[in-house]
């Protein structure tokens, strides 16, 4: 049996920027930071027939792939050449639909699973453009390439997307201080809320096609805010990171009416306002990270 581990991810900054309608007119940024929350897969070879089994949150026994629901786990067989005779099960730290990409970490995990049980190694940018490849081109799903490539980098990562859609990958250069810091003051909540951020995403790509300003202009000032939240991270200072956060939330939800909700607004606001007030005239910055986790983008 073959059990992967791969590594759910948080958006620091540039959130949106890596999806294709996006970085081919203007070129992406993203700066996230892998979690210790995880997807894990088992890959393993059935002895007593030709079966295909996969177990999610439903279960599925079929004579052949073409027959499965579960659409990556067909595609990733496709693309490996496996037509039966396997059983994949997958489990997780947190439930599908909260916004950590968790598809593309199931796409990137039975794919270096698959890759492993037929012997053949491949670096992670490779895997990472694979799971692009199965989620973005063969099934047409409206998202970017960051899911993927931070379920294979892990880590506080950066990303350059060339418009040519070539990722250029570093570490953030983070000292063990600062990296204490950013586990002492970001926060993040489960509302007991999922969605799918396919709509969002949709969305968004369709305005920045469109060539819709305010859309647009969101998304530059985004971008520009992601490079300055990475500064901020680099350099230590954790208070300006929290101010810049607080700008980057709000730009989002000018992008799509469905990117908040009155529940997810009252709770991030009621945060701000009680983190001023423990402050009273001080800098009264909510600067923990609140991250909904909703399903949408962060």
């Amino acid at each position: 049996m073959i059990i992967t581990r791969t590594p759910f991810r948080i958006t620091l900054g540039g959130g949106g920027t890596d999806l294709p309608s996006y970085y081919s007119k203007y070129g992406g940024f993203i700066f996230a930071a892998g979690i210790n929350k995880y997807m894990y897969i088992s890959v393993n070879r059935p002895i007593v027939d030709d079966l295909v089994r996969v177990k999610y949150s439903k279960s599925e026994i079929v004579s052949h792939r073409e027959e499965l629901q579960h659409d990556i786990a067909r595609e990733a067989m496709r693309m490996m050449n496996i037509e039966k005779g396997i059983e994949i099960v997958s489990m997780a730290d947190v439930p599908a639909g909260t916004g950590l990409g968790s598809s593309s970490c199931y796409a990137v995990g039975l794919l270096n699973a698959l890759h492993t049980m037929k012997r053949e190694f491949v670096d992670l940018q490779t895997l990472a453009e694979e799971a692009c490849e199965l989620e973005i081109n063969r099934l047409g799903k409206p998202i970017g390439k960051q899911d993927q490539y931070m379920a294979a980098f892990g880590g506080l990562t950066v990303l350059d997307i060339d418009k040519d859609g070539t990722v250029k990958v570093r570490k953030a250069r983070v000292s063990d201080t600062t990296i204490d810091d950013l586990n002492r003051n970001l926060l993040m909540f489960y509302t007991n809320t999922s969605r799918s951020a396919d709509a969002i995403l949709y969305e968004q790509s369709k305005s920045v096609k469109e060539g819709k300003q305010n859309v647009v202009e969101s998304m530059h000032y985004i971008k520009e805010i992601g490079y300055k939240i990475l500064e901020a991270v680099e350099s230590g200072n954790i208070t300006e990171v929290g101010i810049l956060f607080d700008k980057h939330w709000a730009y989002k939800k000018k992008i799509s009416s469905k990117m908040s909700n009155p529940y997810f607004d009252y709770i991030y606001d009621t945060a701000k306002k009680s983190w001023c007030s423990w402050w009273e005239n001080n800098w009264c910055w909510w600067w923990g990270l609140f991250c909904v986790l909703c399903g949408g983008e962060t």
